[in-house]
């Protein structure tokens, strides 16, 4: 680890994706002297004290004024409320939020700083396999997007984007996207018990050929669409399956529920970004 990310780390709100990030560090070396979590219920700080050895704090006050970098991992309703006080204590420090639909405008007039790092993570990244889209505010310097990356490295891979709206649609797209796998895993089960397997077997089958065929198109360099061809014969069982799929718009069905994902991202940041 980078000598620079054994400054002090402060984390707002302590529930699993700052308890992901903050077993990643520890973990690559961070002391867990190093870290501090201001969260509010007493059974989560006990928690994070007991994994992590991290110090936990029922509320902000001046030990925040040795972090800096603050991570916000609270949920959108609540971040204004939150930034008040850690303001008065933390505010020049470098800020990586992980809460979806706050924009940086938001943060930046919250805080009184201008030193915001957006990201949109996702569930996976609590087995370290996550994907996490990044978006950083002008004033963020090279070494600034160096520490969030290498806070972040524990939790799988990250990607900058380059406009701010751009991370709506990576919260449709990776940020949502694992529920779309265990819908679709839900339903390959179910048809498979339906056609006699048991339900253990079905879903041992189900998650062995998504992760199979994920790790196949990860490590290709030929279209997603040469992939599918080349599992689809004419005539034959896959071809059949994916004949149906056309038939029912599954394609153009799943363009729209993302697309509404896309949309409720930006209500978000509209609904809890203002003030």
């Amino acid at each position: 680890m980078n000598t620079a990310t054994h400054s002090p780390i402060a984390f707002i709100g302590g529930g699993n994706m700052a308890s992901a990030i903050i077993g990643g560090l520890v973990r690559q070396g961070l002391p867990a002297d190093r870290v501090l979590v201001v969260e509010p219920f007493a059974e989560a700080r006990a928690k994070l004290a007991a994994d992590h050895g991290v110090q936990a704090l029922e509320q902000a006050g001046p030990a925040l004024a040795q972090a800096t970098l603050v991570v916000w991992a609270v949920k959108p309703q609540v971040f204004k409320d939150a930034a008040a006080p850690v303001r008065a204590h933390a505010g020049g420090a470098l800020h990586l939020s992980v809460a979806a639909g706050i924009r940086s405008d938001s943060i930046a007039r919250w805080l009184g700083s201008e030193r915001i790092v957006r990201a949109m993570p996702n569930t996976p990244a609590l087995v370290g396999q996550g994907m996490t889209g990044l978006f950083a505010r002008s004033a963020v310097t090279a070494d600034d997007r160096q520490r969030v990356e290498q806070a972040l490295a524990s939790t799988g891979e990250s990607l900058w984007v380059a406009e701010e709206s751009q991370l709506d649609a990576v919260t449709a797209l990776s940020g949502s996207g694992p529920a779309y796998v265990f819908y679709f895993l839900e339903a390959m089960v179910q048809a498979g018990v339906a056609m006699g397997l048991p339900a253990e077997q079905a879903q041992r089958l189900a998650v062995g050929t998504f992760g199979g065929a994920t790790e196949l198109a990860r490590r290709s360099d030929e279209p997603l669409e040469t992939l599918r061809q080349r599992v689809t014969s004419k005539g034959g069982t896959t071809y059949a399956a994916i004949t149906s799929l056309q038939q029912a718009q599954v394609g153009e069905a799943f363009v729209r529920a993302m697309q509404a994902a896309e949309q409720r991202a930006r209500e978000l940041g509209d609904e809890f970004g203002a003030g």
